[in-house]
């Protein structure tokens, strides 16, 4: 009979909201399985939707991840090789060209450096 009057007297976002402040104080990111893990040890079970929804409702949300092609910036560049053959002008050659430009000093002298490439290479 008593386990039940304790059942119905005890918050759970309460006490999640109590672990996540304590938590931030101490420095700590406040994190579902960190939180489900703590009132574990105080008896009280909760599911890790409920403490990232009240997490998220207070304000501490996770980090957000990046994205797969800014982690990897020399796949990108490679990438552009691959699509020289189906001559489409991607936005990094685009980029890249505009680069060269800007080092040459101006389009005309770009197109020059170029043409005297392909005399070379022929």
């Amino acid at each position: 009979m008593v386990e039940k009057k304790v059942a119905k007297e005890l918050n759970k976002s309460a006490e999640i909201r109590k672990v996540a402040t304590s938590m931030k104080e101490k420095g700590e990111k406040p994190r579902p399985v960190a939180i489900i893990a703590l009132l574990k040890k105080q008896g009280i079970i909760v599911s890790s939707p409920q403490v990232s929804m009240v997490l998220k409702k207070m304000g501490f949300r996770p980090r957000r991840r990046r994205k797969a092609g800014a982690a990897r910036p020399a796949v990108a560049s490679t990438a552009g090789v691959r699509r020289q053959g189906s001559g489409q002008i991607s936005v990094e050659d685009l980029i890249a060209a505009k680069k060269l430009v800007s080092h040459f000093g101006g389009t005309e002298r770009a197109l020059a450096a170029i043409s005297a490439l392909r005399r070379f290479e022929s």
